[in-house]
């Protein structure tokens, strides 16, 4: 049933194949090996550079847990429910696929975008969660680094922790709202402009909040 909001069409991901391979390692090196993630998984067509930022900076390192389970919400497409760990000994980890981090980017921008009535129905948010994740994986699109790091984490895995002091806007009421908790509604934000006349050194400008 359609109801206001976009239209998506698909453009990219008619029938689409992303080959992706199992590197044997990414590894940053200067004089000694600083970091190092054995059976890495990127698309083919990406560089060993690319492969490294994401393994390095990007993958989520800790809390991933091994098993999941689907959290039914009424009103919101089944493809879109969040996960969360299955049970409370399961054992966690880290992401080490480069498919992990899209399906949560795109995932968690595409269930906010439902919730919030950006889709006109069910159709045009599948369209745009497939075309968002082929977007990310051919290199067609990226997000800044701090959607990288947070987004999706709470959609995706169920991790969560205590609010940073952060606010963000409430998809329903429109409203300024503190964030209680790290993660459901992440910082995804690296930059800020205080106002269309920001000065960086002079008075009023960015340096007197320093």
């Amino acid at each position: 049933m359609a109801r206001p909001g976009v239209s998506i069409r698909t453009r990219l991901t008619i029938g689409f194949l992303i080959i992706f391979f199992v590197a044997l390692g990414a590894t940053a090196v200067t004089w000694i090996i600083v970091f190092r993630l054995d059976e890495v998984e990127v698309p083919a067509g990406w560089s060993q550079v690319a492969s490294d930022v994401i393994a390095q900076k990007y993958f989520r390192k800790a809390g991933v847990p091994a098993r999941l389970r689907r959290v039914r919400e009424k009103g919101v497409p089944e493809f879109l429910w969040r996960s969360v760990p299955d049970g409370d000994d399961v054992e966690t980890g880290g992401e080490t696929s480069s498919k992990q981090v899209f399906d949560r980017l795109a995932g968690a921008w595409a269930y906010w975008g439902w919730k919030g009535g950006y889709f006109s129905t069910e159709e045009d948010a599948r369209a745009y969660y497939d075309e968002m994740r082929y977007m990310l994986a051919t290199q067609r699109a990226a997000p800044n680094s701090p959607q990288w790091f947070n987004t999706g984490l709470h959609w995706a895995y169920g991790i969560d922790g205590p609010s940073q002091g952060h606010h963000y806007v409430h998809y329903r009421t429109g409203k300024l709202v503190k964030s209680k908790s790290a993660y459901e509604h992440p910082q995804p934000h690296a930059c800020f402009i205080q106002s269309v006349q920001d000065d960086l050194v002079n008075e009023g400008g960015i340096m007197d909040l320093w």
